[in-house]
């Protein structure tokens, strides 16, 4: 397996948990973002259903990475396209890393505020995006050198 189709299996794999993290278990969601004595606020159910959008933004960019490594179509055999499809990847990830950032500079979880980038679910989501937006470069690199 070369070292891309691996990316683009992590890809798969991490957008397609996100999929299922957001859209199908919102609860669970709910029960990271949120504390527990702020669980009964009616804004609650709301906020649980928001996070489905989530879900429904990292379900075709997982589904986009798994039809890459599975169907490798014509297109993509362009160092063109791999740059372009592997740049959007990083971005992706880096986004869903960078929009922690000032949660995480703000001390993570402030009374009932924000959520605690730094331990539990959201440490590993913060870590995984942060390590897949980098692992996405270093594809990109040898591709950029041969354009």
């Amino acid at each position: 397996m070369r070292f891309s189709d691996f990316i683009l299996l992590l890809n798969t794999l991490w957008f397609g948990a996100a999929f299922i993290q957001f859209s199908i278990a919102q609860g669970n969601t709910l029960k990271i973002l949120v504390p527990r004595e702020e669980r009964g606020n009616p804004i609650a159910p709301t906020l649980s259903a928001s996070v489905a959008f989530l879900g429904g933004i990292n379900l075709p960019i997982g589904l986009l990475s798994l039809y890459l490594l599975l169907c490798r179509p014509p297109f993509f055999q362009a160092d063109d396209a791999q740059l372009a499809l592997f740049l959007f990847f990083a971005a992706c990830h880096f986004s869903q890393f960078a929009y922690n950032l000032p949660v995480l500079m703000r001390g993570g979880r402030v009374g009932v505020a924000y959520w605690p980038v730094l331990k539990g679910p959201m440490l590993r989501i913060f870590v995984i995006d942060a390590m897949l937006f980098a692992a996405n470069l270093v594809v990109v690199f040898p591709l950029v050198s041969r354009s």
